[in-house]
């Protein structure tokens, strides 16, 4: 039995994900899905004046409906999977799931980003690549939006020519 760990946070692209592993589960019944969503911690100011069962509550609560749409679409195929909600740093999380739970891969989808984005930002999917030794199968989901295509790199070529000027004088 083949086990396989899927990050979720509801969005579009992270469905692209769950459609894959939901098309290999029709031709191979034997694999064990786990969904991971995982909660960002509240910072320790706001921790301060909340008791930690209403955070918890709040975490359950939140991940309950980031994981509708994707909880929607294993049920509709008639997947069998488990779910789990951490809190934490995502890239943490799901590289400590995914030794934690022994899978075999991790599979994640991510948006279309260009080269110079993608060199640019510290994605989690990069991030999960670094700490895990678990194999990462990535998906890839819609396009970037106009503004990551075009906003980003526009910005840090501004951002180089700036600091070019700035050498020069």
């Amino acid at each position: 039995m083949s086990r396989v760990l899927v990050p979720s946070d509801g969005s579009p692209n992270s469905l692209h994900g769950v459609s894959h592993v939901a098309q290999e589960f029709m031709k191979n019944p034997d694999l064990d899905i786990h969904v991971l969503n995982i909660q960002q911690p509240f910072s320790k100011y706001v921790a301060r004046f909340t008791s930690r069962q209403a955070r918890m509550e709040f975490h359950l609560e939140q991940a309950a409906k980031a994981l509708e749409s994707t909880r929607q679409a294993l049920d509709r195929a008639g997947i069998p999977y488990t779910v789990h909600t951490e809190i934490g740093d995502k890239a943490d999380c799901i590289a400590d799931a995914a030794r934690r739970l022994r899978c075999d891969r991790i599979v994640m989808s991510t948006a279309r980003k260009s080269s110079l984005v993608r060199w640019v930002e510290d994605s989690v999917t990069n991030q999960v690549i670094e700490r895990t030794t678990v194999p990462v199968e990535i998906i890839v989901g819609d396009a970037a939006s106009s503004l990551e295509r075009v906003g980003i790199p526009a910005g840090v070529g501004t951002g180089l020519l700036a600091l070019g000027m700035a050498a020069a004088d």
